[in-house]
C-alpha cells in the first residue's frame, strides 16, 4: 500500500470515528464563538462581536435548520425547528444577538443529545448480532469452492460436512445424516434425514456428509431476519411519540398565529410600545415552542431500547417497549424456552449381576464414537462419574437406530429395543423403563450378547434461570402459563419444577393460538415466549411476542422482542425498564407543559425577559432529554 493510500485510509478512519459526534462538536464550537462575541461586545467592539455571533448562528444552527427546512418541504408543514430559526432571527433583528445565539447554542446541544441517543441505540443493537459463518461449499462441475451465502442461487448444490451448520434451506440429494433441528422445531432429539428430505438454514448436520440443493435465497436466513429486526427497532415509533408528532404540527400553527397577533394587538389594547410588543412576541415565539414536549418521549424510548440491547434484549420498536410495562400474563413454550433443548441423563439402571463401572465404561466408550446428542449426554454423564473411556474399540453406526461393537469377544448394542432385537426388557427392570417413558423421558438400552444389561433415561432439563424468572414475574403481578405439545406427564413435571400452576399439554400450533386468544380476553395484555416455527402463530397472536435468540428465523421475524442470550430473567428486566420509561415520559410531559405555561404567563405579565426565556425554555428541553438518558444506565 503506497503512502497516499495509507493517508487516505487514516483520514477515512478518523472521519468515521468523528462523524457520530459532529453535531455536538458544531454546538460546542458555536458556544465558543458566542463567548468570543460577548467578550468583544464587552470591549465595545460591536462589529467584531456580530461577526462571531453570525458564525455561532451558522455553525450551531446549520444541522437543525437543514433538518427543519427539509422536513417542512417534504411534509409541507412547519415544525419546532422552524420556530427556533424564526425566534433566533427575530432576536437578532431587534438587537438581541447574544440571546439569539444562546438560543441556537442550547437548541443545538439538545439536538446533539437526541442524535447521541439515536446513534448509541443503533450501535448497541447492531453490536449484539454475532456474525454466523456465512460461507458455503459450492459444488460446480464436480469442483468444490467456498462462496459467500449471498452468492448462492436456487438450484445450486452445496456440500455440508459433519458438524457444520447448514447455510441455506434446501433438499438433500445425496447422503443421510442426523440433523439437530432444535432451532427450528424446538425438539432436542435430532431427526434422521435422507435423500429428498428438507433441511433448514441454522440447523446442524451431526453425523454424515450431505449434498443439498438450495430452495431458498440467502435473504431468508436467520442473520437477515435479525438485520430487519434491528432496522424496525430503529424506525418504529411508540403511540405516545406518534401522538406528540401529530400534536406538534397543530401546535406550531397555533403558536405562529398567537405570535402574529402578539406583534400588534398589545400595542393597541394594552398601549405597549412597538418595540416592547415585538420583543414580547419574540419571547412568546421562544417560550411557547414545544421543544421540551417533543423531546419528552424519543430520547427516553431510545435509551430504554439501548439499555435492553446492552443486556441482550432486542426490542422491535417504541410501541413494543411502551406496551411491555402493561403486560398482565405471559405464556411460555416448553422445549427450548423453559428447557435447555439438550438432553441429559436423569436416571440409569445397570443389571445387578454386572459390574456397574465396567458396564458404564463400555457404554460410554461406544457412545463416544457417535455424534448423536443422546450419545454425547451419556458420555458426559460417565465423565461426571469419573469413568475412564476405552480408545481402542471399533464401533459401527447403524444410522437412525443405534450403534454396535464387539468388545472382548462380546457383542454389544446400544439403541432402541427394536434395534436390540427385543420387544421388552427382562424382569430385572421391574417396569422402570415404562415409568421413565410415562414421565416423558427418552429411554436408551444397552445389551450384551442379546441380553439387556443397562438402561438410561434422558430428558431435556429445565433452564437454570427458569424458576427464578417465573418467581420474578409473579412478584411483578404477571400470570405465567405454559403451553406445550408434550404429554400431560412431562408438562406437569416441567410446570411443577418451574413453579407454573397453569399449563396446557398436547398443544398443536392452532391450539396455542386459541389459548392465547382466551388469555387475552381473561387477563388483558398478554405476551408469548417461544423459539420455533410452531410458535410463530402464537407469537403473532399475542400483543407481545418474545423469541429466544437461538430460535428460528420465522420466530425472530414474528416476535417483537428477542432474548439474544436466551436468558428468561431478562424478560422481567425489560418489563421493569418499560414501567420506568413510561413513568419518566409522564414526568417529562407534565414538566414540559408546566414550564411552557409558566413562561407564557410570565411573558404576558412582562416579568420575563428574553435571556431568561431562552434559558427557561431550552434548559427545560435539555432537562427532559437528560431525564430520558437516565434509562441508559438503569439496572
Amino acid at each position: 500500500m503506497n503512502s497516499l493510500a495509507i493517508h487516505l485510509k487514516k483520514k477515512s478512519t478518523f472521519f468515521h470515528k468523528v462523524k457520530p459526534h459532529l453535531e455536538m462538536i458544531a454546538a460546542l464550537t458555536s458556544g465558543f464563538f458566542i463567548l468570543l462575541g460577548w467578550l468583544f461586545n464587552q470591549n465595545n467592539q460591536a462589529g467584531v462581536s456580530v461577526v462571531f455571533y453570525i458564525l455561532a448562528f451558522i455553525i450551531g444552527g446549520f444541522a437543525k435548520a437543514k433538518e427543519g427546512i427539509e422536513e417542512t418541504i417534504s411534509e409541507k408543514k412547519l415544525n419546532v425547528e422552524m420556530l427556533m430559526i424564526f425566534a433566533a432571527i427575530g432576536s437578532a433583528i431587534i438587537g438581541y444577538w447574544t440571546e439569539g445565539a444562546i438560543l441556537i447554542f442550547i437548541f443545538a446541544v439538545s439536538g446533539a443529545l437526541e442524535s447521541y441517543t439515536m446513534n448509541k441505540s443503533q450501535r448497541e443493537l447492531t453490536s449484539l448480532m454475532e456474525m454466523q459463518p456465512e460461507e458455503a461449499l459450492l459444488i460446480n462441475n464436480g469442483m468444490e469452492r467456498k462462496v459467500h451465502v449471498s452468492k448462492l442461487s436456487i438450484g445450486d448444490h452445496i456440500l455440508i460436512k459433519p458438524g457444520e451448520r447448514i447455510p441455506a434451506d434446501g433438499i438433500i440429494i445425496k447422503g443421510q445424516s442426523n440433523i439437530d433441528e432444535s432451532p427450528i422445531t424446538g425438539e432436542s432429539i435430532p431427526v434422521h434425514k435422507d435423500v429428498q428430505e428438507e433441511v433448514f438454514a441454522g440447523t446442524v448436520n451431526i453425523s454424515g456428509s450431505l449434498t443439498v440443493e438450495i430452495t431458498k435465497e440467502a435473504k431468508d436466513t436467520l442473520f437477515q431476519k435479525i438485520i430487519e429486526l434491528v432496522q424496525a427497532a430503529k424506525n418504529e415509533k411508540s403511540p405516545s411519540q406518534q401522538f406528540i408528532e401529530r400534536f406538534e404540527g397543530i401546535y406550531v400553527k397555533f403558536v405562529l398565529i398567537s405570535v402574529g397577533l402578539m406583534m400588534f394587538l398589545p400595542h393597541y389594547l394594552l398601549e405597549w410600545s412597538w418595540n416592547e410588543t415585538f420583543y414580547r412576541a419574540m419571547i412568546l415565539l421562544v417560550v411557547a415552542s414545544p421543544c421540551a414536549l417533543v423531546a419528552s418521549i424519543m430520547p427516553a424510548t431510545l435509551s430504554a431500547i439501548s439499555n435492553n440491547a446492552r443486556k441482550g434484549i432486542l426490542i422491535k420498536g417504541g410501541s413494543k417497549i411502551e406496551l411491555l410495562g402493561n403486560i398482565k400474563a405471559i405464556a411460555f413454550d416448553k422445549t427450548g424456552t423453559l428447557t435447555k433443548g439438550k438432553p441429559v441423563v436423569t436416571d440409569f439402571f445397570i443389571h445387578p449381576e454386572k459390574n456397574k463401572d465396567e458396564v458404564l465404561k463400555i457404554v460410554a466408550s461406544m457412545e463416544n464414537q457417535s455424534n448423536h446428542p443422546l450419545a454425547e449426554a451419556i458420555v458426559q454423564f460417565a465423565k461426571k462419574n469419573d469413568v475412564s473411556l476405552l480408545t481402542d474399540i471399533f464401533v459401527e453406526d447403524v444410522s437412525g437406530w443405534g450403534i454396535q461393537a464387539t468388545i472382548n469377544g462380546e457383542e454389544w448394542k446400544i439403541g432402541k429395543l427394536a434395534f436390540l432385537g427385543l420387544k421388552e426388557v427382562n424382569h430385572f427392570s421391574k417396569g422402570m423403563d415404562k415409568r421413565w417413558a410415562d414421565e416423558g423421558k427418552t429411554v436408551i438400552y444397552a445389551s450384551c450378547n442379546g441380553t439387556v444389561i443397562a438402561m438410561f433415561a434422558l430428558k431435556d432439563v429445565v433452564r437454570n434461570e427458569a424458576a427464578k424468572a417465573i418467581r420474578t414475574l409473579k412478584r411483578l403481578g404477571i400470570r405465567p402459563i405454559m403451553l406445550t405439545g408434550d404429554n400431560q406427564h412431562t408438562a406437569n413435571a416441567i410446570a411443577k419444577e418451574c413453579g407454573i400452576l397453569d399449563f396446557q399439554a398436547e398443544c398443536l400450533p392452532e391450539s396455542k393460538v386459541q389459548r392465547l386468544k382466551e388469555l387475552k380476553e381473561k387477563y388483558g395484555i398478554t405476551a408469548m415466549v417461544g423459539d420455533g416455527i410452531n410458535d410463530a402463530p402464537a407469537l403473532a397472536t399475542a400483543q407481545i411476542g418474545v423469541a429466544m435468540g437461538d430460535g428460528t428465523g420465522v420466530a425472530l421475524e414474528t416476535a417483537d422482542v428477542v432474548l439474544m442470550k436466551n436468558d428468561l430473567t431478562k424478560i422481567s428486566h425489560a418489563i421493569r425498564l418499560s414501567k420506568k420509561m413510561n413513568r419518566i415520559i409522564k414526568q417529562n410531559i407534565i414538566f414540559s407543559i408546566l414550564v411552557i405555561s409558566l413562561l407564557i404567563a410570565s411573558n404576558f405579565f412582562q416579568i420575563l425577559d428574553l435571556p431568561l426565556g431562552v434559558i427557561g425554555h431550552e434548559g427545560s428541553t435539555i432537562l427532559v432529554i437528560l431525564n430520558g438518558l437516565r434509562l441508559l444506565r438503569s439496572k
